[in-house]
């Protein structure tokens, strides 16, 4: 009864905190921007050339997601039904007596494998990111990179595997509970450490104030009115265009690792007054405690995924699991299963989890389009345009496919951000703004 309640504790917490967190909700400006955007067809568009690429590009985009999310599943079922799996444990277990080498060598083997089966797909997404233009990272850097992910997975992957078969030993019900604990741990660390440790094995990162003290002096004007602490020695320069031309920016860490990023392309490609809504707009993922919001909804998702996890693999190992070789759920090959499961679960919820960061991308639009009034002399016209210019040289699809969009995308379309940037102003007679006082 314990174990239930503390449990029950955990989910009431999150249902309180995210209920607080949506208690506002929209406001009527936003409706009436919302209800004007609908009928505006013009806040995004492409001229025909760079619109016919990017349809192109969309039903690329589309078809190599869907593909990957298919053989990602597929190649799983294969290998168990051929017994991969269980003829990797057998090799491991007749290398050694060590249940550490026998973790970190199974999860190798099975890691290499999965990646070697991947890198067609994974190889011609790059090669299409470059045929339009959105890559310029060359095939040696693309590996390296590819390589690095592989030591960090198998790494950290490694540990939290042996982990995992610990907890499963000594609490074959409850594991999924129980692991669920060290796993959020680790999650939390990563936030914590990936801008210090993992960020710059990829890229190159500057303070901002060295490259630029004039944009830090303009985007310390977004600071002081929104109240969020970002003092600029937490603003960087990110050196993206050695691999990509793309533009963005992005809030990361938190506690003394928070820090915000522009990208060297963006930086390059708008305006003083477009880059204050782009900060505006990060510094609303601070502000209205989005990180921490993911958290949660990355803690419950984990948690339920654990359950449905190890009901599943009882009920597939039950069935398969002497035609897979699988011998136990504390069997090394019981990974695969696992792995499996979860991706087979990833896939079912990715409506979900997408249509809870677009919720969340919105807020910051409204926060950050607030966040330069004052600031920028057309805060509308300001956040419009430079969604137009991210779109533009994103090549973003100005009518994606609605299923498409409600599947796969973790951001609203740009033509709906750009046309609701213009019809959004809080600031005239009888409207109200939702985050600042007028």
């Amino acid at each position: 009864m314990s174990f239930r309640r503390v449990v029950l504790a955990l989910v009431v917490c999150f249902v309180a905190m995210m209920s607080a967190a949506r208690a506002q909700g929209t406001t009527a400006t936003e409706a009436v921007a919302f209800r004007e955007a609908a009928q505006n067809r013009t806040a995004y568009v492409l001229p025909p050339e760079k619109l016919k690429l990017a349809k192109e590009l969309f039903r690329a985009r589309a078809t190599l997601h869907f593909l990957g999310e298919g053989w990602g599943i597929l190649q799983l079922v294969l290998l168990l039904a051929l017994g991969v799996p269980a003829r990797m444990r057998d090799g491991v277990e007749r290398l050694t007596k060590s249940r550490w080498a026998q973790c970190f060598a199974f999860v190798f083997l099975l890691l290499l494998l999965i990646t070697l089966l991947n890198a067609p797909l994974r190889a011609y997404r790059h090669h299409v990111a470059g045929v339009y233009g959105l890559s310029v990272q060359g095939w040696g850097s693309w590996v390296g990179d590819q390589a690095k992910s592989f030591l960090l997975a198998w790494l950290v992957g490694g540990l939290l595997v042996m982990v995992l078969f610990w907890v499963i030993g000594r609490s074959p019900k409850h594991w999924w509970f129980w692991f669920w604990i060290p796993t959020m741990a680790a999650v939390l660390f990563g936030v914590f450490l990936s801008p210090i440790l993992v960020d710059p094995l990829f890229d190159k990162f500057e303070p901002l104030r060295q490259r630029d003290p004039a944009l830090v002096a303009q985007l310390e004007r977004v600071v002081a009115r929104s109240g969020v602490s970002l003092p600029p020695e937490r603003m960087f320069f990110m050196r993206a265009s050695n691999k990509v031309t793309s533009m963005n920016a992005y809030v990361t860490g938190f506690g003394p690792s928070k820090r915000l990023v522009l990208w060297d392309t963006t930086i390059a490609g708008a305006t003083p007054d477009e880059l204050a809504g782009v900060f505006g707009h990060e510094l609303g993922h601070y502000a209205l405690h989005h990180i921490v919001i993911g958290l949660l909804f990355s803690a419950v998702g984990l948690l339920v995924g654990f359950f449905v996890a190890q009901r599943m693999t009882w009920w597939l190992l039950g069935r398969y699991g002497a035609r897979w070789g699988v011998r136990s759920q504390n069997d090394w090959a019981c990974l695969a299963v696992l792995v499996l499961i979860l991706n087979l679960l990833s896939f079912v919820s990715e409506p979900f989890d997408n249509a809870v960061s677009r919720s969340i991308e919105h807020a910051a639009d409204v926060y950050g389009q607030e966040a330069i009034h004052g600031i920028v002399a057309d805060p509308q016209t300001t956040t419009q345009q430079g969604f137009q210019k991210l779109g533009e040289n994103s090549l973003d699809d100005p009518t994606p496919h609605p299923f498409v969009e409600f599947w796969m995308e973790n951001h609203p379309s740009t033509a709906s951000r750009a046309a609701f940037a213009a019809a959004y102003d809080p600031w005239t007679a009888g409207q109200h703004p939702k985050y600042f006082q007028p």
